[in-house]
């Protein structure tokens, strides 16, 4: 397999956990992979992490690049990250999250290679922070199309990989959003290409609860007006509708947990 797969992580002060998540990069199976990280400047002790990782004799060969540099939030470091990869496909992995396994990118390449797609996405699961046996939701994520995206449908955006074709033809995050910009880049990659997406139905990422838009009440009364001018922009004749189908929808990772 010659395609390259880049994979982007953003942190800003989580010495707790960047460690495990940047392992789980460096110790997949898959060959052809380009590990970018991008830190804002962090000033817990993350960037000596970072740094004795990228001088480790096991795994300085396997960070491509790191920077450390004050940015505009989240979304600013995640499109310093796509500018600074050359990769054919782009997926990002969080400093709280970790792969499923070591051969998850193997798994993520083959298919767009057998299917000749330009997205593949898969099964999400949120951890306890301090626990990541204990399962607290399931998001089954699902086969896409064209229609789901009016019925509030969203893949889970960390396990969304993108030709780099398509993000240039999309564009970058909008560092306006404060917490709604992944599902703004999402309606906008998939949006326009119904036909090239690939669902590969498992769980590929492992992800510790506690994301900035769920944090509290604020939050998440600024996370929906957000989504809700996100679906204004992306043109959805029924804004309202497809915000409430969305939240409805985050019920049902509850209930997989019995499922399972």
């Amino acid at each position: 397999m010659n395609l390259t797969i880049s994979i982007i992580t953003v942190v800003k002060n989580n010495k707790e956990f960047i460690e495990d998540s940047i392992k789980s990069v460096l110790t997949q199976s898959y060959p052809n992979i380009e590990y970018i990280i991008v830190d804002g400047n962090s000033t817990d002790g993350t960037l000596d992490i970072i740094k004795k990782l990228a001088s480790h004799s096991e795994y300085n060969t396997k960070i491509s690049k790191w920077i450390s540099e004050s940015d505009s939030g989240i979304y600013d470091a995640m499109n310093k990250g796509i500018n600074l990869s050359a990769g054919d496909v782009i997926g990002f992995l969080h400093s709280d999250d970790l792969f499923s396994g070591n051969d998850v990118i193997g798994k993520i390449a083959g298919k767009f290679i057998l299917a000749n797609v330009n997205v593949v996405y898969s099964d999400l699961v949120y951890v306890s922070r301090k626990n990541i046996n204990k399962t607290i939701r399931y998001w089954k994520a699902g086969k896409f199309s064209e229609n789901s995206l009016k019925f509030g449908w969203m893949p889970p955006h960390p396990t969304l990989f993108v030709r780099r074709s398509l993000y240039e033809k999309c564009g970058l995050f909008n560092i306006g959003l404060k917490v709604a910009s992944d599902y703004d880049m999402t309606l906008r990659l998939l949006k326009n290409n119904p036909d090239s997406v690939y669902y590969l139905n498992e769980v590929l990422v492992i992800m510790r609860l506690g994301g900035r838009s769920n944090r509290s009440l604020k939050d998440v009364l600024i996370k929906s007006s957000e989504d809700y001018k996100v679906l204004n922009r992306n043109g959805f004749s029924f804004p309202a509708f497809t915000l409430l189908l969305k939240n409805i929808r985050k019920l049902n990772q509850f209930l997989k947990l019995t499922d399972r």
